[in-house]
């Protein structure tokens, strides 16, 4: 090859690597500014919940202002994290975080069995059950709400934490979510282990519970957004503040004549603390459950 042939193709080269340098920065910035849409809103909503203006809140949310505070405070926190008195948002916080470890702990036992017995067990018409769980899922929560609420009015369960938590333990897309990771684990796991004599339960519990962690990171994210996020039941079901969550107090707090908007901005922020963690704590299995699911795909 020719020292012009080969200056040609190096220049085509630089050329190919200057359009993809060019071309990842591009991308690069339009992630950028994506991230900064969807990150601006909860940045707004804590430098707002630092501001003890609560007037100044409402002036500052039509400028960049909204993004900037001079005197930065805790106070809004001191006053909504109290456990009593008019504006005791930690309680209902506690009383949040007690509903939700309940029902994401109950909730992965229940459906993670369920889902093993499914895939593995040697229950007849499994599929038809199978079937009949899928059919669940399409059902809307909002159509059987209030034939629930009846239920529970007659059971006497109104204004407790019972009644926002055993209702929703059981879950169709949970199970089948379950079941679907189980199916895909080698048969030969669970034959070994049956020539070995361990039951079922054992099975379950000390071969395919561990191995699903990605399955269970899966389940508790989804469960644990979809148990905080709840207001049409727990308004439902619940007359006092015994056991009413924050999600409820919040929108009755912004229901009210005057609003404190610098102590609803900070009550919101402890609100979207616990479930941040809780993705933070589970990101790593959640992200590899998707992962997998894409390259068995």
């Amino acid at each position: 090859m020719s020292d012009l042939a080969i200056s040609a193709v190096k220049a085509e080269a630089t050329r190919e690597r200057s359009a993809i340098g060019s071309l990842r920065i591009v991308q690069t910035a339009c992630i950028f500014v994506i991230a900064l849409v969807i990150i601006s809103p909860l940045f707004m909503l804590v430098i707002a919940s630092l501001k003890d203006d609560r007037f100044q809140i409402l002036a500052d949310m039509g400028s960049f202002r909204a993004f900037w505070v001079s005197n930065p405070t805790l106070s809004n926190f001191a006053e909504v994290g109290n456990l009593s008195g008019e504006l005791a948002f930690g309680r209902y916080l506690v009383n949040s975080l007690i509903i939700l470890a309940s029902t994401v702990s109950a909730g992965l036992i229940v459906n993670s069995m369920a889902g093993f017995v499914l895939a593995w067990g040697s229950l007849r018409g499994r599929a038809l059950i199978l079937s009949l769980v899928i059919a669940l899922y399409v059902i809307p929560q909002e159509s059987i709400i209030m034939p629930l609420v009846v239920m529970v009015s007659r059971a006497g369960m109104t204004d407790t934490f019972a009644v926002q938590i055993v209702p929703w333990i059981a879950s169709p897309l949970y199970i089948y979510l379950f079941y679907q990771f189980f199916a895909q684990l080698p048969k030969e796991l669970f034959e070994a282990a049956e020539i070995d004599g361990a039951s079922v339960f054992r099975i379950y519990r000390s071969i395919f519970l561990p191995l699903s962690l990605p399955a269970l990171a899966t389940v508790s994210i989804l469960m644990g957004i979809e148990t905080w996020n709840q207001y049409l039941w727990p308004i439902l079901v619940t007359q006092t503040d015994y056991a009413r969550p924050i999600a409820v107090a919040i929108a009755t707090f912004f229901g009210q004549d005057s609003i404190y908007w610098d102590r609803a901005m900070a009550a919101s922020v402890l609100m979207m603390i616990p479930i941040l963690v809780l993705y933070l704590v589970f990101q790593r299995w959640f992200v590899s459950s998707f992962v997998g699911s894409a390259v068995k795909g």
